[in-house]
């Protein structure tokens, strides 16, 4: 049993702390209105020359582990589980040479960076008082549900409309945002082609959320678990101005990304994972006419099985898949190993996945072949090619599939529900923008592998806002996986 500090004293410590950090006061006192994403990138300064950025979150601390509110408070520290979480996502990014290493100032990240960092320039460690966790004022040093009785309908906001949360008359959740740009420009500057920034939850959130243009309204929709790793790539554009910018991965984690059964704190029994297909044969090595008969090659049927291992963490209730040879053979996969998976004895009786093909998720010719990919239309001007009608028909089949995953989840709160969905990588990255309801030209800001997936949760059920877990994992796939920060094929500068 843990022995907790009194509330009052941590409370009062954590608001005398949180003073010491210049607040970004908001101008306006109404409710922010959804309004349409700017375009990736467009708060931030030009770049000369291509960058890119790995985001950590600090390990579990132990106010993590008591269930306080921590927000900017730096009375908190790593627990052994953190050191431990932070050696683990040292050996994940060992392989890097990054060039610099921004940090939060506070105890709990700063150790996290050291332990990452350990073996490098002592030099390269840069704090940043604006990486420091969010501050939430008179919440600070507070158990969760000592919030919850003390401040009511504030504590309510704060757990459904963060971006107009108030308390102290201040808007947190703004003034986060609003320090998050401020960081970019610095990390930006720095000359290092690979840079790496350790920080927290909430500030990691608005780091990723404001390089693509998303708002305040964003705030925990993109998870960012302990040590998890997130890396994006800038690069920059022929006639000037803010930078591209793509989200090469979301949260990459040192435990599976499927295992937990919640997201940012909250308890989720509705999930929908997108697992890409495995690799395919070449065009030259098929003589059949359609690029959709395109089989799994040897490291396909691998990266298939590696696929159906790690689900086993979770009991899959339906796979739909896209009616392609290599996207079936991949669910297949998935679905013989999860029937399998409970029969240990002689006389058992295997457990029945439904299997669906949906034909909505079917991948144009273009995308499947290999010098087609999506990543080769989108870096060859797309926007005003003939690739742009096929990404057009694209999009529009994404808007039914989407649904019809969703129509997979059942509305009441109480049952589990787990749905796989299984293609090519170019229409699970149309997915992940209708999750996110943003508009077509934003796909080409995500990136997804061969063999990855990407979990979303829906911890309001299936009419709720979905909270995306990670994107293009791929630590399952072991030593056939792409290392986390290294070189993809179209971008060898990084």
């Amino acid at each position: 049993m843990l022995l907790l500090a009194p509330a009052p004293p941590a409370a009062a410590a954590c608001r005398r702390a949180a003073a010491r950090w210049p607040p970004v006061r908001c101008s306006s006192v109404h409710e922010l209105e959804r309004s349409p994403p700017a375009r990736p990138g467009a708060s931030l300064p030009p770049l000369r020359a291509a960058k890119r950025v790995a985001l950590v979150r600090h390990g579990q601390s132990t106010w993590n582990a008591e269930g306080r509110i921590q927000g900017s408070s730096d009375a908190s520290v790593l627990t052994p589980k953190g050191e431990a979480q932070a050696a683990t996502s040292r050996q994940m990014l060992l392989a890097d040479a990054f060039d610099a290493c921004f940090t939060s100032p506070l105890a709990r990240s700063r150790r996290t960076a050291e332990i990452i960092w350990e073996g490098r320039d002592d030099g390269g460690l840069i704090p940043d008082s604006d990486l420091r966790e969010i501050d939430l004022y008179s919440f600070q040093g507070l158990l969760k549900h000592e919030g919850k009785e003390r401040y009511g309908v504030v504590y309510r906001q704060w757990q459904k409309n963060a971006a107009n949360f108030s308390i102290d008359g201040h808007y947190p959740v703004r003034e986060l945002w609003g320090r998050a740009r401020s960081c970019w420009e610095r990390i930006l500057a720095h000359e290092g082609k690979s840079v790496l920034v350790v920080a927290h939850n909430a500030v990691n959130q608005a780091l990723v959320a404001t390089s693509l243009g998303l708002g305040a309204e964003y705030f925990r929709v993109l998870l960012q678990s302990n040590c998890g790793v997130s890396v994006l790539d800038f690069t920059p554009k022929t006639g000037g101005g803010p930078p591209n910018v793509c989200l090469n991965r979301l949260n990459q984690t040192p435990n599976s990304p499927v295992a937990a059964g919640s997201s940012g704190g909250r308890k989720t029994s509705k999930r929908i994972i997108l697992a890409c297909q495995g690799t395919t044969q070449s065009s030259s090595e098929i003589s059949l006419g359609g690029m959709g008969y395109a089989p799994l090659n040897m490291l396909g049927t691998i990266q298939s099985q590696k696929t159906a291992e790690l689900l086993l963490d979770l009991k899959v209730n339906s796979i739909i898949c896209s009616p392609q040879v290599a996207s079936v053979d991949t669910a297949t996969a998935i679905c013989e190993v999860q029937e399998a998976a409970d029969c240990l004895g002689a006389d058992c009786v295997p457990r029945y996945v439904e299997m669906k093909n949906l034909l909505e998720l079917e991948t144009d010719d273009a995308f499947q072949a290999k010098q087609k990919s999506f990543g080769d239309i989108v870096q060859s001007g797309w926007m005003g090619s003939m690739e742009y009608k096929t990404l057009e028909r694209l999009w529009a089949q994404s808007k039914d599939a989407w649904q019809a995953l969703l129509n997979e989840l059942p509305d009441d709160s109480e049952s589990d529900r787990v749905v796989v969905a299984v293609g090519h990588p170019a229409i699970h990255l149309a997915l992940l923008c209708r999750c996110l309801d943003l508009p077509m030209e934003y796909m080409s800001s995500f990136h997804l592998d061969d063999g990855s997936i990407s979990v979303i949760d829906f911890p309001d059920g299936p009419k709720g806002r979905g909270v995306v877990r990670c994107t293009n994992y791929t630590a399952h796939l072991g030593r056939w996986s792409i290392p986390i920060t290294r070189p993809t094929e179209n971008d060898e500068e990084f």
